[in-house]
């Protein structure tokens, strides 16, 4: 599921595997809940789905995570904001996302009405009205209230806002800074201070009560030790890097003390995990040489992979329930099948879509593509 990276940024493989394991179990999460195969499949495995339909979701907090790290390197290495030109960093980062969200949306859509007819399960989304494709195409649904048209496009939505909190976060702090003449090497520590503001009011507030779950502000305190782990990692003093890591797991033990959060564990495991392998130099490449190429390609391709795998999954679903006996292995074997196809064609967006630069001109004729669906498949 991660989003994506522009081709300029260095890679660091650790993560790329990283990245792939998470992708995998929430993929295997959504395998295990969504259409008729799970209830047969099940029977085989039953700890291994279980886990997964309950836990597996726990995989978007390392994505939330590591989408702050990497936010915080692009944005403000130094604790200095490196974007001359924030909104249109802005349109740049959606332009980005939604390229290949727009073609998996379309794909989506087109998947479930071919096999509306054929399978009968509440897994299928309704026909699309036009006010709802709109509100996807600007990464609204949720807000608005809208019913999803694919399996996981709420965390897109959330992505996005994420970014560009972080962005008026660290412009915002940079305003400050010139106001009060901050001295450029304590420039790092107060917007890391702003930041870790955030973080302290989504853990103590907003991640503690659902109705702001559509919303960035739910989702910080992930996404925000992230980039707190990111700013640590830049500390030229051993005492100073090992002061900022505990205060960090005190903060984390503290939100959990006033309210346990499987998730909110899991985001601290993992931003505690990166801070140690980053200080340890384990994130450059010549640190895991090597590390299995396909896990790190898996991680390369995971934004498109969870895009696309649910209508994979729907057409599937449809072959099977229609053309094959209903038995607990053949429900397996299509399971297995949809993740196998899903790679492949996430392998295909990541190439002709992901991979490439984001223009005005693709977004907007991919935006009309999906408007088109609603005049042919409108409910």
């Amino acid at each position: 599921m991660g989003t994506p990276v522009p081709p300029a940024a260095g890679r660091m493989p650790l993560l790329d595997a990283v990245k792939g394991i998470a992708c995998a179990v929430i993929v295997g999460h959504h395998l295990s809940r969504y259409g008729p195969m799970p209830a047969g499949a099940s029977s085989l495995a039953p700890g291994l789905f279980d886990w997964l339909a309950e836990d597996g979701r726990l995989a978007v907090q390392v994505f939330l995570v590591l989408a702050g790290f990497l936010a915080a390197g692009s944005l403000a290495p130094d604790g200095i904001l490196r974007v001359d030109r924030p909104l249109m960093r802005v349109f740049q980062r959606y332009g980005r996302l939604v390229m290949p969200y727009l073609v998996a949306l379309i794909f989506s859509v087109l998947v479930a009405a071919l096999v509306r007819p054929w399978l009968d399960d509440e897994a299928v989304p309704a026909a699309p009205g036009m006010a709802q494709l709109l509100a996807h195409g600007l990464l609204l649904q949720d807000l608005l209230g809208y019913d999803a048209l694919s399996t996981g496009v709420w965390y897109v939505a959330i992505d996005f806002q994420l970014f560009v909190l972080a962005l008026a976060a660290i412009a915002f702090s940079e305003l400050m800074q010139r106001r009060w003449s901050v001295r450029p090497e304590r420039s790092r520590w107060m917007v890391a201070a702003l930041v870790l503001a955030l973080v302290i009011a989504s853990l103590a507030v907003f991640n503690r009560h659902e109705e702001f779950d559509t919303t960035a502000l739910y989702f910080f305190g992930s996404y925000g030790l992230g980039m707190l782990v990111f700013w640590i990692g830049r500390a030229t003093r051993t005492s100073t890097w090992g002061f900022a890591v505990v205060l960090l797991a005190l903060l984390g033990a503290a939100a959990l003390a006033l309210d346990w959060r499987s998730r909110i564990a899991t985001a601290l495991v993992t931003a505690l995990g990166v801070a140690i392998v980053q200080h340890l130099d384990g994130l450059k490449p010549a640190a895991w040489p090597s590390l299995g190429e396909p896990l790190v390609r898996l991680g390369r391709i995971s934004y498109s992979l969870f895009l696309i795998h649910f209508p994979v999954l729907l057409l599937v679903s449809a072959v099977v329930s229609r053309l094959m006996p209903a038995t607990p292995w053949i429900d397996m074997l299509g399971l297995v099948a949809t993740f196998a196809l899903s790679i492949a064609a996430a392998l295909l967006l990541y190439r002709w879509v992901e991979s490439r630069p984001a223009t005005w001109r693709a977004v907007l004729g991919l935006f009309a593509g999906l408007l088109a669906c609603g005049l042919v498949f409108s409910s």
